[in-house]
Parts: structure tokens; sequence; C-alpha cells
């Protein structure tokens, strides 16, 4: 092959691989956010999970971004490792689709679909027309660069060497690793099929290699997904292993399916006798749909296998327990006034969270530890998450029969939720503030951490206090909930001033002048929302005591 004929191989290669990146982008961009929604709609009845994700796998064109997509939602809590992996499996099946259309011989008219893609892309305003012009044009891209391919490939089937190369790819295992290290490197399965593809149509590759390399690719597209994991918890990190895992798997059943019975390849190839493409194509739809089958009954197996290699600390399992509901629990089968029992409980144990939080936070501040800090962040993304669930179940308790003291007495609890919410974020502000000094290795003038240690003592006790009012509905103890009140106002003017005199006389640093203030901001604000909270559910207003 002449320098020349390589440049246009490689060349041809890029703009298939932009083209996809294009269409791809032209999809996510027309549907907007309604990816995700669907996504994070993936209930855990596994069979819908993996429907869901082989559409949105066909609509984005790519199994990697739809895994990361889940990899993030699990990272965050948003959704269960038993709802990924039927995602994941459903994402197998949907990245086969662009191998199904590339069989369609249509380079012809890719030209103009480019041209009308491009016109649509460049000259329409509109949001909508404009991102079809997108999909379309990355399209068009995608048909010229296999055109490309196509014509630059013919020449190598008189080319001995390479003959000779590609012949050693009739060993399974040695397709298996190339096909694994190809797509590594493509990151992308479905473009490293499609070339795969495009060299069998050229008579390159044997239809039984190309299976082999269509195994082996299958399992080096979970590489983007290992690779976004590295900065995720262990929970998406178990994510990403669950996709190796069941690739892996895959791999096996179905070497040992092939060769136990080679009717299977058959039958695919009989389908399509005289077109290679095709054939290939429907390898690689039918197997990701054999692996889907026989490895679905056996999901919650992979996920503990997954978990014995990334075990579940007891930190994990606290924070489980933070994020799911254990009172609001079928609360449409109980009475009003049981469910609104049970919504004071629930509301009480996310207070607990918050001022559990609150305490790890100003431990963090006071004496800097990056694990408590990550731990603070972890629980505040707790909070906001029992937060949406507890109002979304509030939500159906508002029915138009209900009296207007038991609809006080849901808005009171909604107000409630809110300001605890807040105290949690006031915690994750104050690590912040801790993380600043930490990056710029400043450390806060002792005079001023002990001020903040008096501030911080009367507002750990007026949030302990309010929550205590709130659980128990105590409300003699409100005028001492203002008495603090009033103390912690003292204190934050008191503060400031004397931290301004510091930094007059240069006993400290510009940022620890910012991140005092910020501090006494946040400990101020957090005291206000504990007097909200304790009374929540008094009929009385603060300036009425």
């Amino acid at each position: 092959m002449s320098a020349e004929e390589l440049f246009a191989l490689l060349g041809g290669v890029g703009l298939f691989l932009y083209g996809m990146t294009v269409m791809s982008s032209g999809l996510r961009n027309a549907c907007g956010d309604n990816l995700q929604v669907i996504l994070e709609k993936a209930t855990s009845n596994r069979v819908i999970a993996v429907l869901v994700g082989l559409a949105v796998t066909v609509l984005v064109q790519s199994s990697s971004a739809t895994d990361i997509m889940v990899i993030g939602f699990v990272n965050s809590g948003m959704m269960t490792l038993p709802q990924a992996i039927g995602v994941i499996m459903g994402a197998n099946i949907g990245t086969t689709v662009t191998a199904q259309i590339t069989a369609f011989n249509i380079s012809a008219y890719a030209p103009i679909i480019l041209f009308l893609g491009a016109v649509m892309f460049l000259f329409i305003k509109k949001s909508t027309p404009k991102y079809v012009g997108e999909f379309l044009m990355g399209f068009g891209m995608l048909f010229v660069g296999i055109s490309i391919m196509k014509e630059t490939i013919a020449p190598l089937s008189e080319s001995q060497e390479f003959i000779k190369m590609l012949s050693n790819l009739d060993n399974p295992l040695l397709a298996i690793l190339f096909g694994v290290a190809f797509t590594a490197l493509l990151q992308s399965s479905s473009s490293s099929t499609v070339i795969f593809q495009t060299f069998a149509i050229q008579g390159l590759l044997s239809y039984h290699s190309a299976v082999y390399l269509v195994i082996g690719a299958a399992i080096g597209s979970v590489t983007p997904n290992l690779i976004a994991s590295l900065t995720t918890n262990r929970n998406g990190k178990r994510t990403a292993v669950l996709n190796l895992l069941f690739n892996l798997i895959r791999a096996v059943i179905l070497v040992i399916l092939i060769n136990l019975f080679p009717q299977i390849l058959e039958l695919i190839q009989s389908l399509s006798p005289d077109s290679i493409g095709r054939q290939v194509a429907n390898t690689h739809t039918t197997f990701a749909i054999i692996a889907v089958l026989l490895e679905l009954p056996f999901t919650n197996y992979i996920i503990k296998l997954a978990e014995k290699l990334i075990p579940v600390l007891p930190e994990e399992n606290e924070q489980l327990e933070d994020r799911s509901l254990m009172y609001m629990v079928n609360l449409a089968s109980m009475p009003t006034s049981v469910a609104l029992k049970q919504v004071h409980r629930e509301i009480s144990r996310m207070g607990e969270i918050a001022t559990k939080n609150l305490k790890r936070a100003m431990e963090c501040f006071l004496e800097f530890d990056p694990v408590k800090a990550e731990s603070v962040h972890i629980r505040e993304e707790s909070v906001d998450l029992l937060q949406k669930s507890i109002d979304e179940a509030m939500v159906d308790l508002r029915t138009p029969e209900l009296s207007m003291d038991t609809l006080k007495r849901i808005s009171q609890l909604s107000i409630a939720v809110t300001d605890i919410e807040r105290l949690s974020d006031h915690a994750e502000n104050i690590v912040e503030d801790a993380e600043s000094l930490r990056g710029r290795k400043v450390r806060m003038n002792e005079e001023a951490l002990e001020e903040l240690r008096g501030m911080y003592a009367n507002t750990l006790r007026i949030v302990e206090l309010a929550m205590d009012i709130f659980s128990n509905e105590d409300f003699s103890k409100l005028p001492e909930v203002n008495e603090i009140e009033d103390r912690i106002d003292d204190q934050e003017t008191d503060l400031v001033d004397s931290h301004v005199q510091r930094l007059m006389r240069g006993d400290c640093e510009p940022l620890e002048g910012i991140v005092f203030t910020n501090m006494v901001n946040d400990l101020e604000r957090t005291a206000d929302h504990a007097v909200n909270i304790a009374y929540a559910l008094s009929d009385s207003e603060p300036e009425d005591i």
C-alpha cells in the first residue's frame, strides 16, 4: 500500500468516526434532556430497563454514551445496580443497529444526504430542524467514509503481506484479542464492527474470523466506561465492572455455543447468503440478543460478583439507608393521620442526617481530613435525594377531601423539609471553605478558630434543640431557641468586627478573611433555618415569643 492509499484509508476511517460523533450529537441534541429523563425512569423491572437501554442507545448510536450516563446516575444514587445492569444489557443490543444500517449499500446517496444535512444545519435557525440536519450530516459522513475505506481497501486484496497478517485472525483467540485491542483503541464497538464488516465485504476477512472479531469488540467496548468510572464512587466503579463482567461472560457463552452448535452460524449466514456485510451485522445483533436472554435471569449473581470484586463498605450501607425512605412506605394504604405521623418520623430522620453532616463538616474544618470531607459531600447528596423522595411522596397526600388543618400540617412539614435540606447545604459550604484553605496551604489564625468554635457550639446547640422540638413537638423550649438565636446574631456582628481588626493588623491573610466571613455567615444562616424548623409545627411565629 502506498503512502497516498494509506492516508486515504486513514482519512476514510477518520471521516467515518467523525460522522458517527456528529450523528450521535445531532440525535442527542434533538432529543434534549429526554434521554436522561428516560434513563432516570428505568424501573426495577429489568425487562423494561433492557428496553430503555436499547431505545436510548439506538437514539444516540453509542452504547458507551449510554453506559457512561448510567455510571453517572449510579454514582449520584439516582439509579441502582439492578436497574443499571438491565440498561447496560439493552445498550449492548442497541449498539448493533449501526452495523445493520451500514450493511445497506447506500454510499451512492451519501453525498446528497451530507449536502442536505449541511444546508439544514448551517442555514436553519430553529433548533429541532437544525439538529436533524446535524444528524443527516453525520449520517452522510459515515457512508462517505465507508465508501473511501472500501475504495482504498480493495487493492489490499492483492497484497500478500496484508493477507498474511489477516490470516492470523483465523485463530479464534487471536481474533478475539485483536477485536478487544482494536475496539479499545477506537473506543467504539459500533465503529470497529463496521470496519471489520468492510474488510469482510472486500474479501479480506472470512466470515468466521469476523465472528470472533465481533465477540472481542464487545469486550473492548467497555474501555470508555472503565476510564469514566475512575473518578466515580465505588458504586460507579461497580457499574463499569458489571459491564465488563457481562461482556466477558457473553464472550465465553458465545464461543462455547458456536463451537458446540455450528448450526447457529450457518443459520445466520442462510438469512442473507449473498451478503457477507449483512451476515456480520446479523451476527452482531443475534449475539447481543442471545447474551441478554441467557444472562438476564442471572443478573443478581453478576451484581454479587461485581460487589465481591469491589466490596461494599459499611459506610456504603449507611449511605444506602440514608437515601431510602424508611417510614414513608405504602402511604396510600394508610389512614391520613397515620401517614402524616410516618411523614413526620421520616423528616425527623432526615434532620438527624443533616445534623450529623453539620458536625462532620465542622470537624473537617477544624482539622482537615479528606475522607471526612468526601463523606460530607456524599451525605449532602443523600439529603438532597431524600428530600426529593419525601417531596414526591407528600404530593400524593394532597387530595381535595382533606381538611384545612390536614393541608396546613402537610404544608408545615414540606417547609421543614426545605429548611433541613438547607442545613446540609451549609455543612457542605463549610467543607468547601476548608478545602479552599487546604488547597492554598493556608492555616487559619488560632484566635479566629477559637471564635468560630464558640459560634459553632451555639449553632450546634440550636440545631439539636430545634430538631428535638420538631420531633417531639415540645414547644415549651422555643424561648431557649430565641435566646440562642439572639446570642448568635450578636456573635456574628462581634466576630466580623474582630476579624476586620486582625486583617488591618496583618495577623491573617486575605483568604482567611474571606473564609472566616463565609463561615460566620454559614453558621448564622444555619441557626436561622434551625429557628424555622423549631417553629415549623407551632402555631406561633418567631417574633411572637
